[in-house]
Order: C-alpha cells, then sequence, then structure tokens
C-alpha cells in the first residue's frame, strides 16, 4: 500500500480567535486601531469593548468596598452557522472555506435583514463615507468597505490574514488578551485555550457556533472568611444591541 493512501486528509482551516477578559483591561485600542485601520467614518466602530457586569451593561460589580468591573470586546463572531447569511437578498454576505464572514460592498443595497438577524448585534449601518486612508497614520489602502449606504463589520482583518500579518486589534493589544489561530487544529494556540482555559462562546442557544471564544474571569474577590475565587462567564449581551 502507498504512503499516499494511508496519509489523512487535511482538514480545511477554520480562523478563530479567544478572547483572555482576565487580561483585558477595557483600554480600547482594539476598537480605537480597528477604526483607524479600516478608514471607518466617525461614529462607526467594528470593535467596541462593553463593561458588564452579569447580565448588565455599563454596571459596575462587586461591593462598595470591593468595586469590579468585566469588559467584554465585542465584534463580528464569525459564526459557522452564521444567521446573517441566509437571510441577505443580494449574497453580499459570504462566508469563506477558511470560516471568515465578509460583505461584497459593491453588492450591499443596505436593506438591514442581516442586521435584524445578527444576534450580536455587532453589524453597522454606514451612514456616511468611509476616512481616506490618508486621513489615518496605520489607515489601510486595502480595505475596499465602508461604502455609505451598505452594511459593515469586522472582517478579521482579511488583507492582513491573507498576507500572513495579525488582525489590527491583536497586533495593537496591550495586555496581549487576544488570540487568532486554527479552530480546526487541535494543536493550535487557540484550540489549545479552548480546552485548558474553558473559554466559552456568546449565546449558544442560538445555534451559530461563534468562532470567537471568551475565557472567563477568574475573580478572586476577599471576604471575611479568606479569598475566594469567583468564575464569572461571558454576558449572553441580551439588550446589547444599541
Amino acid at each position: 500500500m502507498s504512503n499516499a493512501s494511508t496519509k489523512t486528509p487535511a482538514r480545511a482551516r477554520r480562523w478563530g480567535m479567544v478572547i483572555d477578559l482576565n487580561r483585558c483591561i477595557g483600554c480600547q485600542s482594539c476598537s480605537v486601531s480597528c477604526k483607524i485601520k479600516n478608514n471607518l467614518p466617525e461614529g462607526v466602530w467594528w470593535n467596541r469593548v462593553l463593561t458588564v457586569e452579569g447580565d448588565e451593561i455599563d454596571q459596575v460589580g462587586g461591593s462598595v468596598e470591593h468595586p469590579a468591573l468585566t469588559f467584554l470586546p465585542l465584534a463580528c463572531q464569525h459564526c459557522e452557522e452564521p444567521a446573517c447569511l441566509p437571510v441577505c437578498p443580494t449574497g453580499a454576505t459570504y462566508k469563506r472555506d477558511d470560516g471568515i464572514v465578509g460583505i461584497h460592498s459593491d453588492d450591499c443595497i443596505g436593506c438591514r435583514a442581516c442586521i435584524q438577524a445578527c444576534p450580536y448585534g455587532v453589524r453597522i449601518f454606514n451612514e456616511k463615507a468611509p476616512k481616506r486612508p490618508t486621513e489615518h497614520a496605520l489607515g489601510s489602502s486595502a480595505v475596499t468597505s465602508g461604502v455609505r449606504g451598505t452594511v459593515e463589520k469586522c472582517d478579521f482583518c482579511i488583507d492582513r490574514i491573507d498576507a500572513g500579518a495579525l488582525p489590527m486589534c491583536i497586533e495593537t493589544c496591550p495586555a496581549r488578551a487576544r488570540f487568532v489561530g486554527d479552530l480546526n487544529d487541535p494543536d493550535s494556540e487557540v484550540s489549545r485555550l479552548i480546552r485548558e482555559e474553558g473559554a466559552l462562546q456568546l449565546q449558544t442557544d442560538m445555534g451559530t457556533n461563534p468562532s470567537v471564544y471568551y475565557i472567563p474571569v477568574q475573580r478572586r474577590a476577599v471576604h471575611r472568611t479568606g479569598l475566594d475565587t469567583i468564575a464569572v462567564e461571558p454576558s449572553t449581551i441580551a439588550g446589547a444591541r444599541s
């Protein structure tokens, strides 16, 4: 029997991201660098960092003596079964073989059906013209989205991924809270983190199987009885669509 016949077929790559909520300091570097790199107009953010405590947005947790904040970076989840895909009437929304969900701006008619379908509230209708790359020190001439009157969102920095570089949000995170890699490779860093750190997906009940995972906060809280560790799961971000 030849060696070729005994080889296991290579699995297609599926890009995914792991965000460690224990490391995230809520500095918004990911949001700002994403905005600059993608030439986004005023008021448009593909990447947001929410302040979350339990199921509430912008609420401080803990106690008066020991207040606590939990940050939740939120962008497109690049779902394996994206809810936005089947509702798009023109095929502008598409999913690549490597799992990245993108939008062909030229085909988008701005109907916003995908915005209504997305469970994560991460698609944005662009009411303004995009910035020119020359207006930003880091603006990218490779970015073709940002057409006024269309829907847009995080695309995992497709141009950088295809060039062998990291997404801008990972490149600029000072706390090194973000990791990207192949979810289909059990030996990749993201697969190891999901397995060993118990990383979770958002709103698993929606059946979308997101490609973004979050390592839950292990919050250390001081009590009279001693020092306890409290595991805090990512919020289901109900109501975070605004």
